[in-house]
């Protein structure tokens, strides 16, 4: 038993000395260095679940070692020692302490999620993100120069609720990038369409698609969201870190789902601007069809929410 437990200790030590962190990735439990404004937040819950889970687990490893040791059988005697039932005071606490610990996180997320789901009006930027097999497109909804029209009207658009269009810019023609599972960012090579947004101006993203349930996951944001035909859902972030960041999509949506993949370049306001002239340029103006208009259920829902 000595050499057993000391075999695995040495396996443990190695295996915490081995992996690929530092002191200063460990706080964040695995999860990537935040870059938006709102990712802080949910880091915050990943550690206190994290907390909370640990706390309960040293609880139980210790009740665990304790009754092992205290209540092991005696080599002198071999009666069976007394027997106790219905305990009323430790069932009442093995019933309401689960209940207080799920109730504790219950609010904690829900707090959390009211809070990064929330909608402010008139955002910086707004992308009509669209999902299909197997790869992106991405609708600047913005009044560029060069390209006219005006999104609120636009048929390619019409999947989009009039909720989210009452936020789109004025004349906003807007311009558009798709990808296939075969493109690649020119600067890193990494497959997938590049996704450009300006540092420090708060972004909207409008979700929709047209074939089947995709998840859009931006890795360094920390938040995704479904992609659901017929369902439009959207949430806001504020970049504030420049670079380009890996996405993918995150639900199996089928046989190519490993080759979904995205970046996102964040930039200045400047090179932003930029590279909506560019699309201009490439002939790149007007929208791409946003996906599948909503079902009767979810029309009668947004008018009932009206």
């Amino acid at each position: 038993m000595r050499r057993k437990l000391l075999q695995g200790m040495t396996a443990g030590l190695v295996l915490a000395t081995a992996t690929g962190c530092t002191y200063k990735d460990f706080p964040r439990l695995g999860m990537p260095t935040p870059t938006t404004e709102e990712a802080p937040r949910i880091l915050s819950l990943w550690q206190g679940s994290w907390a909370a889970a640990l706390a309960v687990g040293v609880l139980v490893w210790g009740l665990i070692i304790w009754s092992a040791i205290f209540h092991r059988r005696s080599r002198t005697k071999v009666e069976v020692p007394p027997q106790t039932r219905y305990n009323m005071p430790i069932e009442a606490l093995y019933t309401v302490v689960p209940l207080i610990i799920v109730s504790v996180l219950f609010y904690f997320t829900a707090r959390d999620e009211s809070k990064l789901l929330e909608l402010k009006d008139k955002p910086d930027v707004t992308i009509n993100v669209v999902g299909f097999q197997w790869s992106w497109c991405f609708n600047y909804v913005e009044n560029v120069d060069g390209s006219t029209g005006d999104a609120t009207k636009n048929k390619e658009l019409s999947a989009i609720p009039d909720r989210f269009k009452e936020d789109f810019p004025a004349n906003a023609g807007g311009v558009y990038d798709c990808g296939t599972p075969g493109t690649r960012n020119p600067q890193t090579g990494n497959p997938g369409p590049t996704l450009w947004l300006p540092e420090g101006q708060r972004v909207r993203f409008v979700l929709t698609s047209r074939d089947v349930i995709h998840s859009f996951w931006v890795v360094p944001f920390l938040m995704k969201q479904d992609v659901i035909p017929g369902h439009t859902n959207a949430f806001e972030v504020t970049p504030n870190q420049e670079g380009t960041f890996l996405g993918k999509c995150a639900e199996l949506c089928g046989v190519d789902h490993s080759r979904m993949l995205f970046n996102v370049k964040v930039v200045s306001q400047e090179r932003y601007e930029q590279h909506l002239q560019d699309l201009v340029k490439k002939g790149q103006t007007g929208y791409v069809p946003a996906g599948i208009a909503q079902t009767s259920h979810e029309k009668n829902r947004e008018t009932n929410n009206l």
